[in-house]
């Protein structure tokens, strides 16, 4: 039957035999969480934010981070009581059974591989930014940005007038493919240091933009209301700013590779989690008291970000030597640009440049890692796990989710990589949060070494928070999900459901993955 379930004594079991080296500690999965956290959302996705709410962004950032605390609370128990490789995937298959893990793998595997995509975009936008404003250069346009993409009723419509590929995405897409491919991972060194760049970005941006504010640049705070029409308003932008907290999850991808996971998992997710909000609200008081982040309109209409007219009224106003902040592809930069501060500008785009691929291969390497589990309980072929005899790495499943990384950043805009990636989270998370509630009834004895506080209220509040995320997205990212979980079922009555360990009365202890790499950020 479909929804049979793997027990949680046979997960823990594989765990126990596999012989991944256990060196990660409570500050190291937070300087991971952090390093997958802070990326291109807050660099970059500032300016869609402020188009579509506003000063009003400012309570978009608590939304979404309050959502997405109540969903790692849940996340914490669930990881500390299950520390193996899967994420919400090996959660979903030992309490609610195969069929529902299966399309929350599927879900994951959207979220990984758009977000690394959203990420090579965002970067371009930081590279070519810094490159014009040191040498001049520009690229052009047609390779500078993709197409962009709109609805005319369901009917997806495309417009190659602003761009048509983005070629730098797809260098760095298939750089950190590369990287990955030979085994070259980050160490715990390199990713601290990485971590810092950013910190110190941040705080750069945070210093210089404070003394600055002007109280004027706050009204009107909600200028497009709390709920708008196709992704717009407050809880639109929180929909889409939720992104900007996308990667705490990678943390949990690492329970294999951590000392003490029972307690140093939970810490790792909560405490990445707080740094990264506060720096997140801080961000973004000064990018609206520096400059003003009232969206762009044309006749009194408020455009979405994403949209031909949006690109078409950016390129007017970037050609009167006036464009706004959210216009801008790298807006942080831009904003210290704006204010006197060009070289200090310059070097937080540095920072974006030096700093994101880290982001990239932390997206890529989760996805190989959901695709290896998936693998390993034969629900995809197990020869995508193969190991290259030489690299000792998941080679075929890497260059695949390479590929597919590369073509999205080069196709569609960071907004709606970033809308289309929200869409798989939410789901994971939303599924999370029900599989809390339904292993506490089932099997409330089992031991709990971190326990979600108030779980009857915290639980539901994030099935209800990622729900309504999920709905005020706009309608290109809501009808994304429905057409990749179709096409998900498809191939699991075709292949999985038949090829399934668990339904050919396999549940056996695997040792079979010893080879497979650490995870980015170990030693």
């Amino acid at each position: 039957m479909n929804w049979r379930v793997k027990p949680l004594d046979a997960i823990l079991a594989t765990a126990e035999k596999k012989s991944l080296h256990r060196s990660l500690g409570a500050f190291q999965l937070t300087m991971l969480g952090i390093g997958a956290i802070i990326g291109t959302g807050i660099f970059v996705l500032t300016a869609a934010a402020a188009q579509k709410a506003g000063p009003g962004m400012m309570f978009s950032f608590i939304v979404a981070g309050f959502v997405c605390a109540v969903a790692a609370l849940c996340y914490s128990e669930l990881a500390s009581m299950v520390p193996v490789s899967g994420s919400a995937y090996t959660y979903t298959y030992a309490v609610m059974g195969e069929l529902l893990a299966w399309m929350v793998g599927w879900a994951l595997i959207l979220e990984y591989a758009v977000a690394a995509s959203a990420v090579c975009v965002g970067w371009s936008g930081y590279v070519m930014g810094l490159v014009k404003n040191w040498t001049g250069f520009e690229l052009p346009y047609f390779l500078a940005a993709g197409p962009t993409w709109g609805m005319n009723g369901f009917v997806p419509t495309v417009d190659f007038t602003y761009g048509v590929i983005n070629l730098p995405a797809i260098i760095v897409a298939l750089a950190v493919t590369w990287l990955l491919v030979i085994g070259t991972s980050e160490s715990a060194k390199v990713n601290a240091v990485l971590v810092a760049v950013k910190i110190s970005a941040l705080t750069a941006f945070i210093v210089l933009s404070f003394p600055i504010l002007k109280g004027e640049n706050f009204t009107p705070l909600m200028p497009t209301g709390l709920f708008g029409h196709d992704g717009l308003g407050v809880i639109g932008a929180a929909a889409s700013i939720f992104f900007a907290y996308v990667g705490f999850d990678a943390v949990s991808t690492a329970a294999e590779e951590t000392k003490n996971p029972q307690k140093n998992v939970p810490i790792g997710l909560i405490a990445s989690l707080a740094i990264c909000t506060i720096f997140y609200l801080l961000v973004a008081g000064g990018v609206i008291g520096a400059v003003g982040a009232q969206p762009l309109t044309v006749n009194g209409v408020v455009l979405s970000p994403d949209s031909a007219a949006f690109a078409e009224a950016c390129r007017v106003a970037t050609a009167s030597g006036d464009a706004p902040i959210v216009c801008s592809r790298e807006a942080l930069a831009e904003v210290l640009r704006k204010v006197g501060f060009e070289q200090v500008g310059n070097l937080i785009g540095l920072a974006a440049m030096i700093a994101l691929p880290s982001v990239i291969l932390m997206m890529i390497y989760g996805q190989t890692r959901i695709f290896f589990v998936m693998a390993r309980d034969g629900l995809l072929p197990e020869k995508l796990a193969d190991v290259h005899p030489k690299w000792k790495t998941p080679w075929k499943m890497t260059i695949f989710t390479g590929l597919c990384v590369a073509v999205a950043g080069a196709f569609f805009p960071v907004g709606q990589l970033a809308d289309v990636s929200n869409s798989g989270t939410l789901f994971a998370f939303f599924m999370v949060a029900i599989a809390i509630l339904v292993l506490r009834k089932t099997d409330p004895n089992r031991h709990r070494p971190f326990k979600t506080p108030l779980v009857w209220i915290i639980a539901p509040l994030a099935i209800l928070g990622t729900l309504g995320l999920y709905l005020n997205l706009p309608m290109v990212a809501k009808l994304v999900l429905p057409i990749w979980a179709a096409v998900g079922l498809v191939i699991y009555f075709a292949y999985s459901r038949s090829h399934s360990h668990v339904g050919r009365g396999l549940i056996e202890v695997h040792e079979d993955d010893k080879d497979i790499p650490p995870a980015p950020g170990t030693t």
